[in-house]
């Protein structure tokens, strides 16, 4: 699994590369089967089903904001470990690995103080644990990050940025809807609808650029899928 690193350079991270492999095209449609595959599963996950039927209780939202944070918490952390295991052969993706761990490591606060805006205790909050999805899931991305070049992390990113800039947003104004909810309580999820759309169009720009090889994409399916089922059996556990 290489990346070439003579064509790694900002040019081809920011732009799509026209002459890109036929290779991207088979990327982006087994990411896309990923992708239907996930969304098939969060229907069935019961807080977004009782959310979209408009049963959802602030209960629901509480549970669900203190099961995110102890995930959320990890994530700019396994991102810099990411970045400190990539080789000057990777230096564009270390790069953007370490430009993404800067722009989340606070975006836990928001999280927090989203659950305290709706009456839940700071203290009780952080001093929560990981329900058994969220350490399944932090625990193989920190493994993961903990390999060599770890490229297949950019299948996380697709899946975790993508629930970001596709779902949030519409997961927030539903809440709001059905709880009569203010923007102050649903700031963590509606900031992210802007943050990691653009987090996605870098990602995009990545996977469509050329620099990504056979073996690279088969890595990046493969723990796209695995975060996929992780991400959603999170949410299956809230109340576990």
């Amino acid at each position: 699994m290489t990346i070439d690193s003579s064509t790694a350079t900002s040019d081809t991270i920011s732009t799509a590369d026209a002459s890109a492999p036929a290779g991207v095209d088979i990327l982006a449609e087994r990411l896309a089967d990923v992708w239907v595959e996930l969304e098939e599963r969060l229907d069935r996950v019961p807080v977004l089903s009782r959310l979209a039927a408009g049963t959802v209780t602030l209960h629901d939202y509480q549970r669900l904001l203190f099961n995110l944070r102890q995930q959320v918490v990890d994530g700019s952390p396994w991102i810099s470990r990411a970045a400190s295991n990539f080789d000057i052969d990777h230096f564009e993706l270390r790069t953007a690995a370490i430009r993404h761990a800067e722009e989340e490591h606070r975006d836990y606060l928001m999280l927090e103080r989203d659950y305290v805006a709706i009456g839940g205790s700071l203290a009780e909050l952080r001093a929560g644990r990981k329900n058994l999805g969220s350490e399944a899931l932090s625990g193989y991305m920190f493994h993961y990050a903990d390999q060599p070049n770890p490229v297949g992390l950019l299948g996380a990113m697709f899946i975790i940025e993508g629930l970001g800039a596709k779902r949030a947003a519409g997961w927030a104004a539903r809440f709001q809807e059905v709880l009569g909810l203010a923007d102050s309580q649903v700031h963590f999820m509606r900031y992210h609808q802007d943050a990691d759309s653009a987090h996605t169009g870098d990602l995009e720009a990545i996977l469509t650029s050329g620099i990504i090889d056979d073996g690279a994409a088969d890595e990046i399916v493969r723990c796209a899928q695995v975060v996929a089922r992780l991400y959603a059996l999170q949410l299956e556990e809230l109340d576990h």
